[in-house]
């Protein structure tokens, strides 16, 4: 042990010792040498940090005008959908006013008097045989309850029939009148009561898809009134889609794939007895995927004053507002010209069930009541879209008041 920290003693003083020596002194020429070669190896570090610095600067002007370049794409392409979207409204827009105003010209067709009168004959034969037996005589009191006892006959209602006489006798009572002229003076009053529920239905507007739900009672015309506005809506250019929800009467399913052929539109449909809400639920939910512009809904035909047939269709528009709260955007009850009063009942049962947005009145062309729907037009606030004149597509037209009052009344076109 001592041995060995005497060993230890004498390397550290050997360590001292060579610590104490002096460094040895440079010539002038390893000077030079040696600080030439700092400031070589300082020049090279130098540039080593410029060419990194522009290769930095490389990269991030690159990289921003890559961005930028992105950027200028990117809003290319969204200024390009803009565009394109706007020329789509652009078209849309002159599509849609094209079609109203062909609906109106449609509904105000001269041609349309003479076929309404044909239509009307059995309701107008009343109405234009009473006038003429009243001949020309003193509007006085006596005439005007004879005159509004004709109109209760003609299926206007007692309430109609006041308000028209009434509006008649304001600036003619007591001056001696003529049939002719109680006939224009009729189809002016009867016009007015109309002519606010005058509407064109434009079904190109408001969402997509636009699901339209037709509603009425068994034989009203429910089916063959969707077959004929889906053939007017595809000559028009919509994409749509026919729902047989009436799935208690393998008839109407076949009436509307029949239908559907002709106007070259889809029916989706199930076997009888099938469960209808689900396949509404189905058709909405296949008409959203595939971008569809309508859903138009057949449902089954019920009497107003069966509950349980009523609360069905009431289950059919809560499974559809599951999909879209603000569906069925449009619930069109169809009306049978024929059944006269039954048809007010009819219209208050629906618009409570199913909340009706709109009237169609069908089978003008038969033993109609035609006079029912100015007592329907004065009691709901409903527009009324289209009335049937015939069996053929071109049948159906546009409601035209004037037209209508004056074709009741027994007016020639």
């Amino acid at each position: 042990m001592i041995l060995w920290f005497g060993k230890k003693k004498k390397l550290e003083e050997a360590k001292a010792a060579g610590e104490a020596m002096k460094a040895p002194e440079l010539s002038a020429e390893e000077l030079a040498a040696q600080e030439a070669a700092a400031r070589e190896k300082e020049e090279i570090e130098r540039k080593v940090a410029e060419a990194n610095r522009a290769w930095e600067e490389r990269q991030r002007r690159e990289a921003q005008e890559a961005e930028d370049e992105a950027i200028r794409a990117k809003a290319a392409a969204e200024l390009k959908l803009l565009e394109e979207r706007r020329e789509h409204e652009r078209l849309r827009a002159e599509a849609a006013e094209a079609a109203r105003l062909a609906a109106e010209a449609e509904a105000n067709d001269p041609g349309l008097f003479g076929r309404l009168g044909q239509g009307l004959a059995r309701s107008t034969a009343k109405i234009s045989e009473g006038i003429a037996a009243l001949g020309r005589r003193k509007l006085d009191e006596d005439t005007l309850d004879e005159l509004q006892d004709l109109l209760i006959t003609s299926d206007m209602g007692a309430k109609v029939a006041a308000r028209v006489t009434k509006g008649i006798a304001k600036e003619r009572f007591d001056k001696e009148i003529g049939p002719d002229e109680i006939r224009l003076a009729l189809a002016e009053e009867i016009t007015d009561i109309l002519k606010p529920r005058e509407k064109v239905v434009d079904f190109s507007d408001g969402p997509r898809p636009r699901i339209v739900m037709f509603v009425g009672v068994n034989g009203s015309g429910k089916t063959t009134t969707i077959g004929k506005i889906a053939s007017k809506l595809k000559d028009q250019g919509a994409k749509a889609l026919l729902v047989a929800a009436d799935t208690f009467r393998a008839a109407a399913v076949e009436q509307l794939k029949v239908w559907g052929a002709r106007a070259d539109i889809p029916v989706l449909s199930k076997d009888t007895g099938a469960d209808a809400a689900g396949l509404v639920y189905e058709a909405v939910e296949k008409a959203k995927a595939e971008d569809l512009d309508l859903v138009l809904i057949d449902t089954a035909g019920r009497l107003q004053n069966k509950a349980e047939l009523m609360s069905e269709l009431a289950k059919v528009v809560r499974v559809v507002r599951k999909i879209d709260p603000d569906a069925p955007h449009d619930v069109i009850l169809v009306l049978d010209a024929t059944v006269g009063q039954n048809a007010l009942s009819q219209v208050e049962a629906f618009r409570h069930t199913a909340g009706v947005t709109g009237l169609v009145m069908t089978k003008l062309d038969g033993t109609a009541k035609g006079g029912v729907l100015v007592a329907i037009a004065e009691a709901h606030d409903l527009p009324i879209h289209f009335i049937g004149i015939g069996e053929k597509a071109e049948d159906l037209r546009p409601f035209s008041a004037e037209a209508f009052a004056k074709a009741l009344v027994g007016i020639k076109a």
